[in-house]
């Protein structure tokens, strides 16, 4: 199969499709991979190392999608990448569709197969995927939340930790999978002062337990996401409903009630945001005030930190590449249901219902749509 790996050009984007040593491994099973000049740079592979593991550097992002049978990439594609894109050509990267009426409607005019990371699934319920990303945002979000809680940034001029004689800060964790477990870690590592909020019970068992009573664990219902989030310096938003509109867990509402200085980290900003005020921010203009509360919202957290990031995902959708690439596309989904429940588009049809569902359009089983091909 000929894989092309075009530079990311959504705003401060440094991650790159394919490492080069993921390269080498689709080239030593026989296939051939064109990398667009430069697209490394963000994670310090120039193109001599590509070239050095068997890749093809191409000069332009056109070629690539011109020729090559599968685009491998990291972010969803830009309104100039899915228009490039034809129909029957695959499409593996995030794709984070239900907020995005747009990209949507661009993909299924392409007629293109696009396989999302965050909808890929696993036997123990997780989405793999979507998990290293999870990882790095949920750590990101209390480096970049205690940041903004300084003065200058606009937040209230407290120290994540305290210091002896002056209490730490409250910090609410909304959402107790990988990325709330992972802000919790980097929160209570800090002494932050930690609510995780969740409606799965067995959920709040298993943090409870891990982290032997240095965090308090809170059942969410409204009534406990107002109390927590009045009484927080910094919340932390990380709900997730697999291919869905994220909830919106703080209405304006609520938000009025928070401490003035207050900072919001919402990382479920990818599926729209967690909070009513939430509205997606780049690295290069992070933060937005509203109602004295900061809020943070980069919809590409991971990006800040390319090198840790492309590796870690690499390392998770390396299997997957090489299914595709080694089975052709309908012979690997037909062969994985948890491939298949990655399909959100194929050849001009809708095939993730959360997403049909958000944007009300017709929805096709991802089964029919592959039996098709």
């Amino acid at each position: 199969m000929l894989i092309g790996v075009p530079k990311e050009i959504k705003t401060n984007e440094n991650r790159v499709g394919l490492t080069p040593q993921n390269v080498r491994e689709l080239v030593a099973n026989g296939h051939e991979v064109w990398v667009e000049t430069h697209a490394g740079q963000g994670i310090g592979a120039d193109d001599a190392t590509y070239q050095a593991v068997g890749a093809q550097v191409k000069a332009t992002a056109a070629e690539i999608f011109a020729q090559c049978e599968m685009i491998v990439k990291v972010k969803e594609p830009q309104k100039v990448e899915y228009e490039q894109l034809r129909e029957g050509q695959i499409l593996f990267t995030y794709l984070h569709l239900a907020p995005d009426a747009p990209q949507t409607e661009g993909l299924l005019k392409s007629g293109c197969i696009g396989v999302a990371y965050e909808t890929v699934t696993a036997d123990n319920r997780t989405l793999p995927l979507l998990a290293p990303m999870s990882e790095v945002a949920g750590r990101m979000a209390v480096q970049v939340g205690a940041y903004s809680l300084q003065k200058s940034e606009g937040g209230l001029g407290a120290l994540l930790g305290g210091v002896p004689g002056v209490a730490p800060s409250n910090v609410v964790v909304l959402g107790g999978g990988v990325a709330g477990l992972n802000a919790t870690k980097m929160a209570v590592g800090m002494g932050a002062d930690v609510t995780v909020i969740d409606r799965n019970i067995d959920r709040l068992r298993y943090l409870d337990d891990i982290f032997a009573g240095r965090i308090k664990t809170v059942y969410s219902t409204a009534d406990a996401v107002e109390k927590a989030v009045v009484n927080a310096d910094l919340v932390i938003g990380t709900v997730l409903i697999p291919g869905a509109n994220a909830p919106k867990l703080i209405p304006r509402t609520l938000l009025q009630k928070m401490k003035k200085g207050a900072v919001i980290v919402d990382v479920a900003i990818d599926q729209g945001g967690c909070t009513e005020t939430s509205k997606a921010t780049t690295h290069e203009n992070p933060t937005y005030v509203v109602d004295d509360v900061v809020h943070y919202c980069v919809a590409n957290m991971p990006g800040g930190v390319p090198k840790t990031s492309t590796y870690a995902l690499n390392n998770a959708t390396l299997p997957y590449a090489l299914a595709i690439a080694n089975k052709g596309i309908k012979q690997a989904l037909l062969d994985d249901v948890h491939l298949l429940n990655g399909l959100n588009v194929c050849k001009g049809k809708l095939t993730y219902k959360a997403v049909a569902d958000a944007q009300n359009l017709v929805f096709t089983s991802a089964l029919e749509a592959v039996n098709a091909l």
